[in-house]
């Protein structure tokens, strides 16, 4: 795996070009989403964070709802957001990149005046988030034909 270079908030039509290509390989490809499930309306108005290497290889991203759009989707509750569409690519799991692009969505949240996060966890994933300070709550449910359980943190 190449060094990462860092992470950024997504800008531009190259930035979000690369956000796709991850969210295509981790998601469409290895995980078998259909592709017009992947892509939503949330997407044109979320932050994208975005993982690259040295070389401008993408390795990761996710993304940010806020806003309005987070009111609608989190049930209305106020100073709420929703991370979503963590991915990281094969070559770079494991290395602590998924860490890095949660801390970079929480902070992009606390920064547009969030005080909670929650998320929709795949069930094998709920792990790693709870090693971030996530708690699950309610029930397993089907998501893309794929386990997930809700998680918040207070921020």
């Amino acid at each position: 795996m190449t060094a990462a270079a860092g992470i950024r908030v997504a800008e531009g039509d190259a930035d979000l070009e690369l956000v796709r290509a991850v969210r295509r390989e981790v998601f469409v490809v290895e995980q078998n989403v259909p592709e017009e499930l992947e892509y939503d309306e949330y997407d044109a108005t979320s932050v994208h964070v975005l993982a690259v290497a040295a070389d401008g290889t993408a390795l990761g991203t996710g993304r940010l709802i806020h806003g309005d759009a987070a009111l609608e989707l989190t049930g209305g509750r106020a100073g709420r957001v929703l991370l979503g569409r963590l991915a990281v690519v094969q070559a770079a799991r494991g290395t602590g990149l998924g860490a890095s692009l949660v801390r970079a969505i929480e902070a992009a949240g606390i920064a547009r005046g969030a005080v909670e996060l929650e998320l929709h966890a795949q069930v094998q994933a709920l792990g790693f988030y709870e090693r971030l300070g996530y708690a699950a709550e309610g029930p397993v449910y089907d998501d893309a034909g794929i386990p997930h359980r809700t998680m918040t943190r207070v921020l």
